[in-house]
Order: structure tokens, then C-alpha cells, then sequence
């Protein structure tokens, strides 16, 4: 994709330029990012990551295909170009299977690589840094590299005998946070080495020239590192400028490549800009977006209780913790019985497991009740001022309607305009 390379060599040459990754699959954020995106004239890059899409329907239900049709479908709601859309596979690789053997979780990631590339979508995440069931707890990077040549292989090819050429680009990297955030914790956190990113960068590009794919590495775009930002269950870790020095000087003297940031959520506005300056271009942004979704549904569900008597309300956050308590799979590991207040942290938590719950029958049908309500009466000023004092203001100067959708659609906008105040 020429926009995205064009990207890249401006952030490389020093130009205030990078790009922020919607990584969510809920319709009133990708309204909000393409919402954004008219506002800035610029294009907008979503990607669903390998949990939430593959050719088993992830725990969206939606295979790829269904991936781009669900943003296509949006996209003409909105009267918003397709043309200004990217769509993006992250985490691409083994992460769905690795308590598989290797051989077995191998030929499901090959199958996971080409639906997504016969689906049109045009930046490739190629993630095989996770052991499988019989692989050494710790992988090399020659062996991460080796695997990660063989999916941009599979890519390829699917590619060429779907389109006639290949257009994508890659992200590559062996310091990458677990897809669905930490599973404890975080007591430290140490930037990635440039001697380690050294290494990784050699050992990818010598893969690529094995499989004879040195085309495809002038589409590698991006390496994902460890910036020294991350979040837990209730705390933040923030970027400090002056630890990536090394890194953003070093990364100049590779070819057309960047930096990639995961878990830049939570972060504050500067850290945003500093990034992008420090040549992090690609930065990626999820759970935080599907937070400020709970936040201002669970405000709407308190005016709600002002409003309407018990027998008409959607009880929508009683509902979201039935469906939690009953299929605990998506937040038990993540919490686990000898966490204190699990009751608080599956609703409140940073890492925002309530995400996984979005798509349930019961949240959708809760969530339409919500949304229904409203629809027949009008919400009174003074309610919105006490739970969504933000969209009050913004009402009061008239640029926002005083429905639900827009609200909920104002308060994930909110935090979209960070990542597109540093990336524009």
C-alpha cells in the first residue's frame, strides 16, 4: 500500500507522520475511527487480530471475509470511502493453537494467513514468537524468523494467484506483548535492547533471502519493540522519551523500516507525539477504545435507572456480568481465583475483558434495549452533565446531538483525536 509507505519514509525522515491502528471489531468504534478520519482527510487502518477473526470465526463469529464485509457495511452507512480504509491482520501466526504441536498449529496459521490475504487485507502482522506444545518454552530468533518467512511465503503466493501481485506490507518482531494483554501483574518493564533489535532485524531479512522473498522485505514496514509502555489490570505504564534514544537512532540506519508500539493505550496525550518522534510511526490502540465504549454505555445505563421504571430498563451491566460469570474463559486467566476483587477488575479492569462479551446474544440484546430507550426519550441536559460531563460541553457549544449513539460515538472519538493530534 503506497500510503503506507509514504507514511513511513515521511515519520523516517523526520516529519511530525506516523499512523494509529484501530484494533477493535465493535461498529460504534469503527464509527467513531471513521468519524475521525473524515474530520483529519485521512485514512484510517483497522485490523482484527487473530482471536478476534480466523477461518473458525475467532470469538467474534467472523471469519475474514465477514471481517471486511462487517467494515464495508459500516463504511456505507457512513457514506465513508473504502478507498481511505486499510484493514489489517494482527498477531498473525500459531497464537490460537499453541497448545497444538508445531506441525499441527503450523497448517492451521497457514490457512489463517491465506483467508486474510484472499480477503483483501493489506497489512500483514506476522507473529510467531510464541512456543507451541512441543517447542522449547523460549524460541530463537532464527527460529521465530525462519517461521515468520514461511507464513510471508504463504502470503505471497495467495496473493499472486488471487490478485496477480502483491501489495502487502509487513510488521515483523520478537518483542511482542501477548495478544489480549498480561496475565498478571506488571512489576517492571524494560525497553527493548537495540542489540536485540539487531539481531532480529538480521535474522528476519536473512530468512526472507532463504525463501527467495527479498521483494517482499522492501514491504517490511515496521518491527514491533518493547517502547517501555504497557498497562495491567489497574496500572499504567508511562513512556519515557529518554530510554528510546538508542533505539530511534539505530533504527534510521535500516532501510524503510519503523517502529511498531503495542499497548500504547492509557497513555498520556504527549507520550503520543514523543513516540511518533522517536520513530514508533505504527501505534496500536484496542482495549482502551472498547473501555470508553463500557464507560459511556454503563453512563447511559445510570441515566437509564433515572428514567425508566425497573420492569423497562435493559440492565445491561447486570447482564454483561451474567454472561462473564457464565462463560468465565475470556477473563479467569487473566484474574484467577487469588486475585482480590475480580468482581471489580472483570468490569473495570484496564485490560477490559469486557470486550469479549460485546457479540453475546444477551449483551446485543441489552445494549438494543438501551439504545431503543432512548430513541423515545429525550435524555435532559443536567443527567448527561453528571455522567458524560465531556459530551455535555460539547452538546452546550452544538457540535454533538444529544442521542445515544452520539454520545457513545463522542466518547470514543475522544480518544481516537489523541492518537490523531500526534499522528497528523
Amino acid at each position: 500500500m503506497k500510503t503506507l509507505f509514504d507514511i513511513v519514509l515521511a515519520n523516517r525522515q523526520g516529519k511530525e507522520r506516523g499512523l494509529y491502528s484501530v484494533c477493535c471489531a465493535q461498529p460504534h468504534i469503527i464509527e467513531a475511527a471513521m468519524c475521525q478520519s473524515k474530520l483529519d482527510n485521512s485514512i484510517v487502518l483497522i485490523e482484527a487480530t487473530a482471536n478476534q477473526v480466523n477461518q473458525f470465526g475467532g470469538y467474534t463469529g467472523m471469519e475474514p471475509a465477514d471481517f471486511v464485509e462487517f467494515i464495508e457495511a459500516i463504511a456505507r452507512r457512513l457514506s465513508f470511502p473504502m478507498d481511505k480504509v486499510i484493514l489489517g491482520g494482527d498477531h498473525l501466526g500459531p497464537v490460537c493453537w499453541v497448545n497444538e504441536p508445531f506441525e499441527s498449529a503450523k497448517v492451521k496459521s497457514e490457512a489463517l494467513i491465506a483467508a486474510y490475504v484472499k480477503a483483501g487485507f493489506k497489512k500483514i502482522h506476522l507473529d510467531t514468537s510464541m512456543p507451541c506444545a512441543d517447542d522449547p518454552l523460549e524460541l530463537t530468533d532464527e527460529v521465530v524468523a525462519e517461521r515468520a518467512a514461511h507464513l510471508c511465503k504463504v502470503a505471497e503466493k495467495t496473493a499472486i494467484n488471487t490478485f496477480g501481485y502483491s501489495d502487502i506490507s509487513y510488521v515483523v518482531g520478537t518483542e511482542v506483548p501477548p495478544p489480549g494483554g498480561a496475565k498478571e501483574e506488571i512489576n517492571t518493564l524494560e525497553v527493548t535492547p537495540k542489540l536485540r533489535v539487531a539481531k532480529t532485524i538480521e535474522c528476519h531479512q536473512l530468512a526472507f533471502n532463504e525463501q527467495n522473498l527479498q521483494l517482499a522485505w522492501e514491504r517490511v514496514i515496521a518491527l514491533v519493540v518493547q517502547p517501555g509502555v504497557e498497562f495491567d489490570h489497574t496500572q499504567v505504564f508511562d513512556f519515557d522519551n529518554s530510554k528510546v534514544t538508542e533505539l530511534s537512532s539505530y533504527i534510521q540506519t535500516v532501510p524503510n523500516i519503523v517502529f511498531e508500539a503495542h499497548s500504547t493505550d492509557y497513555q498520556k496525550p504527549q507520550a503520543y507525539i514523543d513516540l511518533v518522534n522517536s520513530h514508533f510511526a505504527i501505534l496500536k490502540v484496542g482495549p482502551q477504545l472498547s473501555f470508553a465504549m463500557r464507560e459511556a454505555v454503563f453512563a447511559l445505563s445510570h441515566i437509564e435507572e433515572q428514567l425508566f421504571s425497573i420492569e423497562h430498563r435493559s440492565n445491561i451491566r447486570d447482564v454483561f456480568e451474567t454472561e462473564m460469570i457464565s462463560n468465565p474463559k475470556y477473563w479467569s486467566k487473566f484474574y484467577g481465583e487469588e486475585v482480590v476483587n475480580t468482581k471489580l477488575l472483570r468490569k473495570f479492569s484496564y485490560s477490559d475483558r469486557i470486550r469479549y462479551y460485546w457479540n453475546t446474544a444477551a449483551v446485543e440484546l441489552a445494549l438494543a434495549k438501551l439504545l431503543s430507550n432512548f430513541e423515545h426519550q429525550a435524555i435532559p441536559l443536567p443527567l448527561i452533565s453528571q455522567y458524560l460531563p465531556e459530551q455535555y460541553h460539547q452538546i452546550r457549544d452544538g457540535k454533538l446531538n444529544a442521542d445515544a449513539n452520539s454520545l457513545i460515538v463522542s466518547k470514543i472519538q475522544s480518544i481516537i483525536k489523541l492518537y490523531a493530534n500526534a499522528c497528523n
